[in-house]
């Protein structure tokens, strides 16, 4: 299995510890801060804030994927994004940009992007070409349908196998436009056009996922109606219940999870490590 994921100017080693990526919704409408950090001076705090909590990738969002969610149009979706990775470069950690747009996709890794996240697997007309010549990482994810009916009646005969299926074919045009392996992870995309019952199979099925394709799997379960459905908690209660999610995942193989709250996830996955393999104790 890789070992190896190049994101632009950052190359993490995935056997030593599973990382962590951060949220950063710049949006008014994200199902879970719905325009808490819409500004840029709040972007960046927060932002801050993950950095010295420990975070590897922060994933700096200007489109709302949540069910039901309006599309966006690229010059706002820009007007929303690229300050922020701007005034994010100093950071010493690597910046992902989630979008399904080409033009924010090109204009992102002009301005420094390390990673592309793309809810829409590469699929968009234009997408791999604007990625393909870059050195950036590429989050490839399965989504079925469309943010606006995908929750509406998800269906598949064997969600596993049919995840896994598109996964590889989208890491196979990705390849053969000449994108180097070490450069992808996937998404299974818990909550993206699936049940309750899909999300859970899905998570426990991480590394057969990973296994099957030869890829590291990122999991993005974090505050979903997937841990409301368990717990019976709204969006604002579901902090333990996403941890618990985080642990499971990286149980299960995941090698990167996303994720709001990062402090708290760092330290669950820091005494995970410790109980599981042995570490040297933190003297602070």
């Amino acid at each position: 299995m890789p070992q190896l994921l190049q994101c632009g100017r950052f190359s993490f080693r995935l056997e030593q510890r599973p990382l962590v990526m951060g949220i950063l919704n710049v949006t008014p409408d994200s199902f879970s801060d719905g325009g808490r950090y819409g500004t840029l001076e709040f972007a960046v705090s927060n932002a801050e804030e993950m950095a010295s909590s420990g975070v590897d990738l922060i994933d700096i969002g200007g489109e709302s994927t949540r069910p039901g969610a309006p599309g966006v149009p690229v010059e706002e979706e820009l007007r929303r994004v690229m300050p922020a990775v701007y005034a994010l470069q100093g950071l010493g950690r690597a910046l992902s940009v989630d979008t399904c747009k080409p033009q924010v996709m090109r204009e992102a890794i002009i301005a420094g992007a390390d990673m592309i996240n793309d809810i829409n697997g590469f699929r968009t007309p234009g997408a791999i070409e604007a990625v393909k010549d870059s050195d950036c990482g590429l989050c490839i994810m399965h989504m079925q349908g469309t943010p606006q009916d995908m929750q509406a009646r998800p269906v598949y005969e064997d969600v596993v196998r049919e995840v896994i299926d598109f996964l590889r074919e989208r890491a196979d045009a990705l390849q053969a436009a000449g994108v180097e392996r070490e450069r992808l992870c996937v998404d299974p995309g818990l909550g993206f056009g699936k049940t309750v019952e899909h999300n859970f199979a899905l998570l426990r099925a991480t590394a057969h996922i990973e296994q099957a394709l030869g890829l590291p799997v990122l999991v993005g379960l974090s505050r979903k109606s997937m841990i409301g459905a368990v717990t019976g908690r709204p969006v604002e209660e579901r902090l333990p219940g996403s941890i618990a999610g985080a642990l499971a995942a990286v149980a299960h193989g995941a090698k990167i999870v996303r994720v709001h709250d990062v402090a708290e996830t760092v330290d669950a996955l820091e005494v995970w490590r410790a109980a599981t393999f042995g570490s040297t104790i933190n003297s602070q």
